[in-house]
């Protein structure tokens, strides 16, 4: 082998050489950005979905973040519990995402697609996972959602419905991939991922609702689960309806809330209503509502209860009836243990909280009494005229005969 075939041999392996840099860099590149073609999956393979403790989704002027702790809280909500299973099912949702089509687009496209961010409300939703240390594990840019083509024959037409969605990865600003999930619920909004569990009255004792109108206030007890209600400090004339109170005994039995406010919202409350319900389970709620707004009512939760230290014997309770009854009694104490641990929780917030749960016990005195019936006109004007007939009417004399 001579000079010049010596030399052509090693520019052909530099060469060679080359290029397979070049395309192991395109293979990392395309590791890092996940498997850029149908059937792959958008994070790769070995993406650490257990890693991920925060996360946060932004469009435009509009974020949320999830961030665990002790638990999973909802920042932008004061830093109220989050929805664990809805967590957990959108991070599972997220690292299983497989491509089905990639679309190579220009800078241009971008809006097209809904790719560009901005601090436009209608640019990308922007989802960055983190891991403890809030390093980016993985950050995608979510766009359009991709509609089902409705059946040809179908009769109602429209565009189907969302089977899909646009994505980008962080830096590819080339390479639109579509995915087989329309991640709906990957939105800024932190009501949508607030844990929705709330406090539950259970077997309601005595309730009172003081307005700020104190002629409106009432209180209603019984004795028994199955006793009859009674109307408290009953003045002449009053009666209790026993047909309108259905709808105030059983008060926030199965609440729900749609958002929550930081503490300090209710120092704009102007004399709150409050409902103090006592239960046979020795739990008292103490619920103070604000001024409905938009369908919704602003309230505080507060619970105290005075739980019996032991045991009271049912009488001629037998010996071997004892282990029994106090095992029962035991499971019972714990039940409602646990139930006033997650019900203090809840006072360190406000809440809004849909009509419906509230209306029926805000009714005033006068809606629980039994109406008076007014006496009608032509009923008052015979009345009159018979008192006129008695006293034109002379009196009956007696004659000398009915004397002796």
């Amino acid at each position: 082998m001579n000079g010049k075939q010596l030399g052509l041999l090693i520019v052909l392996l530099v060469v060679l050489g080359g290029a397979g840099l070049l395309v192991q860099h395109s293979r990392n590149k395309s590791s890092d950005t996940a498997e850029q073609g149908a059937g792959g999956k958008l994070f790769g393979d070995d993406f650490p979905v257990n890693d991920v403790l925060h996360i946060s989704i932004k469009q435009g002027p509009n974020e949320l973040n999830l961030v665990k702790k002790d638990i999973w809280r909802v920042r932008e909500r004061s830093d109220y519990p989050a929805s664990f299973p809805q967590i957990t099912d959108f991070l599972l949702k997220a690292a299983g995402l497989k491509i089905i089509q990639t679309e190579q687009i220009g800078a241009s496209q971008l809006a097209r697609l809904q790719l560009a961010t901005g601090p436009e409300t209608n640019s990308g939703i922007v989802l960055d996972l983190k891991d403890k240390n809030d390093k980016s594990l993985k950050t995608v840019t979510l766009g359009k959602m991709h509609m089902s083509k409705p059946p040809a024959n179908s009769q109602f037409g429209g565009e189907g419905f969302p089977d899909g969605r646009y994505v980008l990865l962080a830096g590819d600003t080339q390479d639109a991939l579509l995915v087989a999930d329309p991640l709906n619920n990957a939105e800024p909004k932190p009501e949508q991922w607030l844990n929705k569990d709330f406090f539950k009255v259970e077997r309601p004792r005595a309730i009172a609702v003081i307005f700020p109108a104190a002629t409106n206030s009432w209180k209603l007890t019984r004795d028994t689960e199955t006793g009859e209600w009674k109307l408290g400090d009953i003045k002449p004339g009053e009666q209790l309806d026993t047909n309108k109170i259905s709808g105030v005994t059983g008060p926030f039995a199965s609440p729900t809330l749609n958002d929550v406010l930081p503490l300090s919202a209710t120092t704009n409350w102007d004399k709150p209503t409050v409902v103090t319900v006592d239960t046979f389970d020795d739990f008292t709620y103490t619920v103070a509502i604000g001024k409905k707004t938009n369908d919704d009512y602003p309230m505080t939760v507060t619970v105290a209860v005075n739980f019996p230290k032991e045991r009271v014997p049912a009488k001629d309770e037998k010996p071997e009836d004892k282990a029994k009854a106090d095992k029962a009694w035991s499971d019972r104490q714990k039940q409602l243990d646990d139930k006033l641990a997650k019900t203090k929780a809840l006072a360190g917030w406000a809440y809004l909280v849909p009509a419906w749960n509230v209306d029926p016990v805000l009714k005033e005195r006068k809606d629980l009494l039994v109406e008076k019936k007014e006496e009608k006109p032509a009923d008052k004007t015979a009345a009159a005229a018979g008192k006129k007939d008695d006293a034109n009417t002379p009196d009956k004399v007696e004659s000398p005969e009915a004397k002796n």
